[in-house]
């Protein structure tokens, strides 16, 4: 291990480790946190935006295929984004993050040219689908796992500051496309999507770098294998793909939903906007108040709210009043708020169940390939439960809410499980 000439030195390279003093404060640790963020609004900020997509193929390019072919495309984004960590995260632990970026950063920039360029299902599931994810994993993922190494007691602040990078993108992102889509045409809409992208990964390339020296190891079967003999992380990973499996149903639905009831098309266009503009302090007090009351409980918490809000709202009020303006905002707004907690706080609670730092790459990827299975398959069972119904959206909408509330139930299960049934204790 390389020596350190003085606590105060802040080295950059990937080869060193940082002194322990450095957790949780100081000017470097920020600085990494500011990259992180230019990374999850690049990568999940731009997943938050896929849902303009959903209702633009289907009157555009793929007008002639189904609303659950579309959605396979689309939910390609947040699989790929989380399935690659299954390699990603043996690499940042071996090799830090000194690779992973650039090479993220180019693939996602490419990706989204690409995409600029297609007009068949196959090249925008391609471009669209696979490379452009792919390169958002390879920013994503160590951006994540960058920041857990830099902090303990603050650790959900942190990331909840970095996840609300991903609500802003979410924000920025279908404004800009619902504006310029109309305006100057689907291929100069990605290509400023694209430069706007890649002005943001040179500064994260720039700024993330692991606090802890990697640490070289031969590849084992049983680091992919030996986080399921542990009864908390299993509890986490179905308790997360519930939640993930329910997530981007009303993202990838909502505008669709809302124009086929007569919403304006315009106002139908920002509530994915209101959405993701809702789920930014919902990303960052959960971070705030998980450190000071407890992660596994505020997590619970949100995630009550989220089921309710679509079991009690969503569902309800779209059946009752179709059409209704308010209804459909103050769901973006509600939803947006309590589903934020999803980016921020899982990698929150991994930390906090996972002993060994060096190791947190690889279980962190193992975590989020399980979770992309969810992604990727929960638009598309949507869109084939619509396309069942006919084109109403109830039937979806339970899906979501049911999915929903087993993600709470497994949190619950998992709290016990660490602390036992005191609600008054900080888990």
């Amino acid at each position: 291990m390389a020596s350190i000439e003085s606590k105060d030195t802040v080295a950059v390279s990937d080869q060193t480790t940082e002194p322990d003093d450095l957790i949780d404060h100081g000017s470097r640790a920020w600085t990494v946190v500011l990259g992180a963020w230019c990374c999850l609004f690049c990568g999940f900020g731009w997943v938050n935006a896929i849902g303009i997509f959903q209702e633009y193929y289907q009157t555009h390019q793929l007008r002639s295929y189904s609303s659950s072919s579309i959605a396979w495309i689309l939910s390609l984004d947040p699989f790929v984004l989380f399935a690659a960590g299954l390699v990603i995260g043996r690499v940042f632990d071996n090799y830090g993050p000194k690779w992973l970026l650039p090479i993220g950063t180019f693939l996602h920039v490419f990706g989204l040219m690409m995409t600029s360029i297609s007009t068949e299902y196959y090249q925008l599931l391609l471009a669209q689908g696979i490379c452009s994810p792919l390169g958002a994993s390879l920013v994503f993922s160590p951006a994540l796992s960058c920041v857990a190494t830099w902090f303990d007691k603050r650790r959900a602040l942190a990331f909840g500051i970095v996840s609300s990078g991903s609500s802003l993108g979410g924000v920025v992102f279908p404004t800009m496309l619902s504006r310029l889509l109309p305006t100057i045409g689907f291929g100069w809409t990605l290509r400023i999507a694209a430069f706007i992208i890649l002005a943001l990964l040179i500064i994260a390339n720039l700024t993330v770098r692991s606090r802890i020296a990697p640490v070289p190891r031969p590849v084992k079967f049983s680091d992919y294998t030996s986080p399921f003999s542990e009864i908390p992380f299993v509890l986490l990973m179905l308790a997360s793909c519930c939640g993930f499996f329910a997530m981007f149903v009303p993202i990838n639905y909502i505008v669709l939903e809302a124009q086929q009831d007569g919403v304006d098309r315009d106002l139908a266009g920002y509530l994915l906007t209101i959405l993701n503009a809702a789920s930014l302090p919902g990303r960052i007090l959960p971070g705030y108040f998980g450190d000071k009351l407890g992660r596994f409980n505020v997590m619970i918490a949100m995630c009550t709210l989220s089921a309710v809000v679509i079991l009690a709202l969503w569902l309800p009020g779209t059946l009752l009043s179709p059409g209704s303006v308010a209804v459909y905002v103050i769901f973006s707004m509600l939803y947006g708020f309590a589903s934020g907690a999803f980016v921020g706080m899982v990698p929150a609670l991994l930390s906090q169940i996972s002993p060994d730092v060096t190791k947190i790459g690889v279980r962190q990827g193992v975590l989020f390939t399980c979770i992309s299975i969810a992604s990727l398959t929960g638009s598309p069972i949507a869109g084939a439960i619509l396309n069942n119904q006919n084109g109403t959206y109830w039937g979806l909408q339970v899906f979501a809410g049911a999915m929903m509330t087993a993600g709470v139930l497994f949190f619950v299960v998992g709290r016990i499980v660490l602390a036992g049934p005191s609600l008054a204790k900080k888990v």
